[in-house]
């Protein structure tokens, strides 16, 4: 198949101009395929030759103003339309396109708690193609009218309000929108539907997961309404599209896709077990992420995918944003200092970073590889660094009059850049091209001088080249009676690069730089701060603060700076006293995931996993009272993965119950089995007998991730026969069988295939697509073998092997892990 390139982007936008899509689906027809006809009206602005592209299981016919089009002339996704004449054409394409199981173009889903079927469509990017014939670049914008034939009892959702009359429905017109915008969702839903502000609103699921919805369905629909409302106070430009579904579907290997009028997320967002507020605010942030799509994405698109930065960081930035200032939840920005930033400090730090606003994305392949914390996380960091630089009036300004100027059309880099600078006296232009044009993480480390009586003076040491625009937090000692409390003397604002040193008084207890966590940049302590770090880090007042030590304490692990145990020490003296939930869970991960499996050598492993078992106990004992479930929730969720003896968790899954709650819920007992199955306390028997007790789709992913992990040879070889030797397993059941199959404390077992992963996972990257490779790249890899033999057989399939761009994005960033964790374990044993 083809990627659509730039430059024939840019010749067939200044060929054509797209008016209408007439589109006809057919689900009726079984299983596998479904029937796609389409009717394309567009004019051609001189005479020349062009292409649409499509990817069908049977193209069947091709007419261009009624003259038929040799179908065999198809050259994999492309159609070429030769001779074109200046003026007005009708195309009609008339084929069979193939259901997708890997959550791309049309996905098909059957629901093994009840054999209820769904479909829905996941266009982004270049899938459209597998669903209709199509113009397949964001600049060619159209009106597209769609109409399906689905079973009886089916409802059929899409961009606009839908219609059913004799088993057809029909949606009404849409707006001017790109063709990766369009959007299906077809099955028996069930519906929570209600208006507000005279707009349709309405909430789906798989009947399957009705009670569920219906639990949460007020707190969803008050997270809508209220961004709904902040939106309008923010945009001058009202909503855009005539309805707002929101759709939980499953299988969907994002978090959500804004689509107009017809948000998808994943359903895991409808929760069948006990969640931690801060989980109901990830989905409230999701929510207003999506939301924030339709003005900026869906009103106004990107030109070409070198600016999905425009769409993805204004939408993570706002999101954000929105969400602290109209909802219950208003602490969103330590949950996006813990889990975003530093998903964006790690992808920037590696080979394949690349600027916020690259200047060469060539292609649709290399374009999909941006979607990283780069993309997402620096650049709401960048946006919020420009907000508290500019000010939040001139900034909305600005962004008000990029919506004005290009509503229902398609902008630029230097359009956004030209609509802010009209709004405010600032260089924003000088500001884009350091912030946005560059790649890599600055470094802002204090330097503190004495000076005459005692005072000192702080210096602030940068190394980049970006302007930032900080707080500087200086802190105390409360020497009152409880001792350990720091508290905030004064507050530094100042601009880097720093000109002259900044008196700051007597030397605090703590001197930390970006406190409130304005600006994107690592920081460092001095010695004197950070001993009171290692002491006194849970006295800090505000949870944002303590979020920003945590993640300079994170990234000096990383840097090998700071030894692991040292981090270990630090989170069992101070989590035990930590009240905010998203910093919990992201040091409890962090030490296990990385400190644990990956910086510790194997023999220190025990150890660390007994660390982190007596902090989980500690929580667990804090919260007996019942005062704080969501950290009850956390502290046995992590106190079940690092368990190294099975007695304490074989007992709760037996009584179904933790001492004191809570009582295990489908989510906890399959987190509790796939440990036992690590630990080789159960068996295939008790697998089965839970799927039996859940079967679910989740019952299955727990299922397979369980099987997948147990300690026995011919287990690991049907895991691997499943994942790699056949493509019958969905997207999801790929990721849960590869999140079983490997464990650290299985290495011996295991080593045979740590040599086969790398061309076992070529070929099915290259058989099954970008969403599999993806998941055959993050997922599948051997992560705990952390040794030479391992990186020199990944850094050979690179040079020799011929991964395709996705897998190749991911072998990339998960050797350069593999070198950074093997550069942490030499520096302590250096």
């Amino acid at each position: 198949m083809s990627v659509l390139t730039r430059d024939e982007a840019q010749t067939r936008a200044e060929l054509l101009d797209v008016h209408r899509y007439t589109i006809e689906l057919d689900l009726t027809g079984g299983d596998e395929t479904f029937d796609s006809r389409t009717l394309i009206r567009f004019a051609a602005r001189a005479d020349g030759t062009t292409f649409v592209e499509l990817k069908p299981a049977e193209l069947r016919s091709v007419t261009l103003d009624g003259h038929p089009l040799d179908p065999e002339t198809l050259d994999g996704n492309r159609l070429a339309l030769p001779r074109l004449t200046a003026g007005e054409h009708e195309l009609r394409v008339d084929a069979r396109m193939r259901y997708s199981r890997t959550g791309e173009g049309m996905h098909r889903f059957t629901d093994p708690t009840d054999g209820e079927t769904y479909v829905y469509t996941q266009l982004f990017m270049d899938d459209v193609q597998r669903v209709f014939a199509a113009f397949d670049q964001p600049d060619l914008k159209a009106v597209f009218e769609l109409s399906v034939k689905a079973p009886q009892d089916w409802t059929v959702l899409a961009n606009g309000i839908t219609e059913q009359a004799d088993g057809v429905w029909k949606a009404a017109p849409t707006p001017l929108i790109s063709t990766y915008l369009v959007a299906v969702a077809a099955g028996p839903w069930h519906s929570v539907r209600t208006e507000h502000r005279g707009l349709p609103f309405g909430l789906h699921c798989r009947r399957s997961l009705a009670p569920y919805l219906d639990a949460d369905a007020d707190e969803l629909l008050d997270v809508t309404r209220a961004c709904y409302d902040r939106y309008h106070e923010k945009f001058d430009e009202p909503y855009p599209f005539d309805s707002y579904d929101q759709a939980f579907v499953p299988e969907f290997n994002a978090g959500a896709m804004e689509n107009p009028g017809l948000v998808t997320f994943r359903d895991e967002f409808v929760y069948r077990s006990a969640v931690t507020d801060t989980e109901r605010q990830t989905r409230a942030m999701v929510i207003a992420h999506e939301m924030a799509h339709m003005w900026f994405g869906d009103l106004v698109t990107l030109k070409w995918w070198d600016d999905i930065w425009l769409n993805e960081s204004f939408a993570e930035y706002m999101g954000y944003q929105t969400l602290t200032e109209a909802t219950r939840f208003t602490d969103t920005w330590t949950d996006f200092g813990v889990t975003r930033k530093s998903w964006g400090y790690d992808a920037d730090q590696r080979p394949s970073t690349h600027p916020v606003a690259p200047e060469a994305v060539d292609d649709t392949a290399s374009a999909l590889l941006n979607f990283d914390g780069i993309s997402y996380a620096k650049g709401a960091s960048a946006l919020r660094q420009l907000v508290t630089w500019l000010g939040e009036k001139d900034f909305l300004a600005g962004i008000n009059t990029h919506f004005a100027r290009h509503k229902f059309a398609n902008a630029t880099l230097a359009d956004f850049i030209d609509n802010l600078a009209s709004a405010t006296d600032r260089d924003v232009h000088a500001w884009a091209d350091a912030w946005l044009r560059t790649t890599g993480v600055d470094t802002l480390t204090p330097r503190i001088t004495p000076g005459e009586h005692g005072t000192c003076a702080l210096t602030v040491d940068r190394a980049g080249s970006r302007p930032h625009r900080i707080a500087a937090g200086l802190y105390d000692r409360d020497l009152g009676d409880d001792g350990g409390q720091l508290v905030l003397r004064e507050s530094l604002h100042l601009d880097l690069p720093q000109t002259d040193a900044h008196p700051i008084g007597k030397r605090p207890a703590l001197l930390l730089l970006n406190d409130g966590d304005l600006t994107y940049a690592k920081v460092r302590f001095d010695p004197e701060s950070f001993e009171t770090v290692r002491k006194d880090l849970s006295g800090l007042p505000r949870p944002l603060t303590r979020a920003v030590v945590w993640n300079a304490l994170r990234d000096a692990v990383r840097d090998g700076e700071l030894a692991p145990g040292a981090y270990l020490e630090t989170a069992r003296a101070h989590l035990p006293l930590e009240t905010d939930l998203a910093i919990v869970q992201g040091v409890l991960a962090f030490a296990s995931t990385y400190i644990a499996d990956r910086y510790l050598a194997p023999d220190e492993r025990p150890a660390a996993l007994a660390t982190l078992s007596e902090l989980c106990r500690d929580l667990i004992r804090r919260t007996e009272d019942g005062d704080n479930p969501g950290l009850r929730l956390i502290a046995v969720r992590h106190r079940i993965d690092v368990a190294a003896h099975p007695d304490t968790i074989a007992a709760w899954l037996a009584d179904g119950t933790v001492p004191g709650g809570p009582e295990l819920d489908p989510e906890l007992r399959w987190r509790v089995l796939a440990r036992l199955a690590v630990l080789g306390a159960t068996d295939e028997a008790a697998i089965a007998a839970e799927l039996e007790r859940d079967p679910s789709a989740t019952g299955q992913e727990g299922a397979a991730r369980c099987r997948a992990a147990l300690p026995d040879p011919e287990a690991k070889a049907r895991a691997w026969e499943a994942m790699f030797g056949s493509d019958d397993l969905s997207n999801y059941l790929f990721t849960a069988t590869a999140r079983g199959f490997w464990q650290p404390e299985q290495a011996d077992l295991v080593r045979e295939y740590v040599a086969r992963y790398y061309p076992d996972a070529v070929a099915v990257a290259d058989r099954r697509g970008p969403a599999m490779a993806e998941a055959a790249g993050r997922w599948a890899f051997p992560a705990h073998a952390v040794d030479t033999d391992n990186l020199h057989l990944g850094e050979t399939c690179l040079h020799d092997g011929t991964p395709t761009p996705a897998l190749r994005r991911k072998l990339v960033d998960q050797l350069d892990d593999l070198k950074r964790a093997l550069r942490v374990q030499g520096a302590r044993q250096a």
